[in-house]
């Protein structure tokens, strides 16, 4: 919500539309919608919150009205998951076994859930006056253009951004020095990985890529932390079956991922799907140049071979442990880490905060015809829990 504290600081009244509340911004108005009880099916849970969204915001009088996807009321319309149809396809490729993947795809498409989500998402395309559409990276842009029929033109580029200097190396040096130890790890080239949907961010594949990699190279040459939460019974029998118990740890979930960033060389995810990670932008401003797919947005930002390698397949092994390879090289990590931090420090909060506002200035100005208002409003729905 660090856009919403944004927008009061700028002078907008902000109304919040959510099950729940922080708290944060304490100027903002917060309008609770009723979380339906737990017997209610799912899909009736996502129109339930479209549809009560819908009334409350039709009981006030904003002129603009920010939807993160899980709204039919809007005139700007930012997507944070990625076009649903699109990724719910590319996430079926982490399943392995083709059986039960075809399986899986009916039960995904003949799911009302699945018809749900997708009606709620398509309404900014469907409706007369079609609101401002936002992506937040280069591939989401190319597949809302694509799977909507909408120009490209029409769809604004907002890449997301972080708070660069959180992440920066300094101050950390010996909190990262001891995790380093304490994870089992002293010289080696250590890789992160730091996701929680273990499958759908290519866990197994790079389980795989590191026992290829460690067939190449000397055993003790690097390392593959993956933080996010512990092991299934699954992925600790192949850690052991493919012989990585002391090449791969598992620390569990984290609060501090900076930590990790700094104790480690360099970062990897070959995720089946992600709109845009900003765990990405975070690993490259601490420094860890960034290994990816070309299935994940924020691949947009990596310029391969120079401060990171974008995985044209996530499921093929020997790419990514070419990739990981090529980090390997003393050289090669000392430049690609400096280009990292160099390119992340160029999507800060600010720039991010600051192309939203010229976008609802002009969502503003569309809305205005003409009229002098003393007060500028919005209203942002939260995601559902």
């Amino acid at each position: 919500m660090d856009l919403a504290g944004k927008l009061v600081a700028e002078g907008w009244q902000v109304h919040l539309f959510g099950y729940s509340w922080d708290g944060y911004p304490r100027e903002a108005v917060f309008h609770p919608i009723r979380k339906p009880p737990k017997w209610v099916p799912p899909s009736l849970r996502v129109i339930d919150f479209a549809l009560q969204h819908r009334k409350l915001v039709s009981q006030e009088h904003f002129d603009i009205v920010l939807g993160f996807g899980n709204t039919i009321v809007m005139n700007v319309y930012q997507s944070h998951g990625g076009v649903h149809h699109i990724s719910s396809v590319k996430k079926l490729g982490a399943v392995r076994n083709p059986l039960h993947r075809l399986l899986k795809m009916l039960l995904l498409f003949g799911s009302p859930k699945y018809h749900a989500r997708a009606w709620v998402e398509s309404a900014p395309f469907r409706m007369p006056h079609r609101p401002l559409i936002i992506a937040i990276s280069e591939m989401l842009r190319e597949d809302m253009s694509r799977y909507f029929q909408v120009s490209k033109e029409e769809i604004a580029l907002v890449y997301n951004g972080i708070d660069v200097e959180r992440f920066r190396q300094i101050g950390l040096e010996e909190e990262a020095k001891e995790l380093r130890h304490k994870l089992g790890f002293d010289k080696q080239v250590l890789f992160v990985f730091m996701a929680f949907d273990f499958r759908k961010k290519g866990v197994s594949f790079l389980l795989e890529a590191a026992a290829s990699l460690r067939d190449q190279v000397p055993a003790d040459s690097f390392g593959v932390v993956v933080v996010g939460g512990p092991p299934s019974p699954s992925l600790t029998k192949r850690v052991r079956s493919l012989d990585l118990s002391d090449i791969v740890v598992f620390p569990g979930k984290t609060h501090t991922p900076e930590l990790f960033y700094q104790a480690c060389d360099a970062f990897v995810l070959p995720t089946f799907y992600d709109a845009c990670s900003l765990v990405v932008f975070e690993a490259m401003a601490a420094g860890l140049p960034a290994i990816t797919s070309v299935y994940n947005g924020a691949a947009g930002i990596i310029e391969d071979g120079v401060d990171g390698r974008i995985l044209q397949d996530p499921a093929d092994v020997d790419e990514l442990a070419a990739a990981m390879r090529w980090l390997l090289e003393p050289q090669a990590l000392k430049m690609a880490s400096e280009a990292a931090q160099n390119k992340a420090s160029q999507y800060t909060l600010e720039r991010n905060h600051q192309q939203i506002l010229a976008i609802l200035n002009k969502a503003l100005r569309r809305e205005d015809s003409g009229r002098n208002r003393l007060r500028r409003r919005i209203v942002s729905d939260l995601r559902q829990d």
